[in-house]
């Protein structure tokens, strides 16, 4: 099981429909993600800068890779490309976060 840390931008405004969306968010989604060895997943907001910050937990790195090829996660990109930063194939810019510390 691996640990993943990365943020994202959410556009300026856009933080209750973010949150709605992710309310709603679909269960073929969740279906997928779940199959792919993702067992937790949380998305955090940091609400002065906007900035997402998402941690999760797989169990599959491969599969986790094999994720942006799926039609349903296109879907989902193309969903949240209108409030989110984004690259031009519509994933989000996603930058990794170094992990510093831990404590058990």
């Amino acid at each position: 099981m691996k640990k993943y840390a990365f943020k994202m931008q959410l556009n300026k405004g856009c933080r209750e429909e973010y949150i709605r969306r992710h309310d709603a968010i679909w269960p073929g989604l969740v279906k997928l993600l779940k199959a792919s060895g993702v067992v937790d997943y949380s998305i955090y907001l940091d609400a002065d800068t906007d900035a997402l910050f998402g941690v999760l937990w797989c169990s599959n790195a491969k599969a986790l890779d094999a994720l942006p090829e799926t039609e349903i996660m296109q879907r989902w990109w193309a969903h949240m490309a209108d409030i989110m930063a984004v690259n031009p194939d519509n994933s989000p810019v996603s930058i990794p976060l170094d992990h510093v510390f831990h404590l058990e």
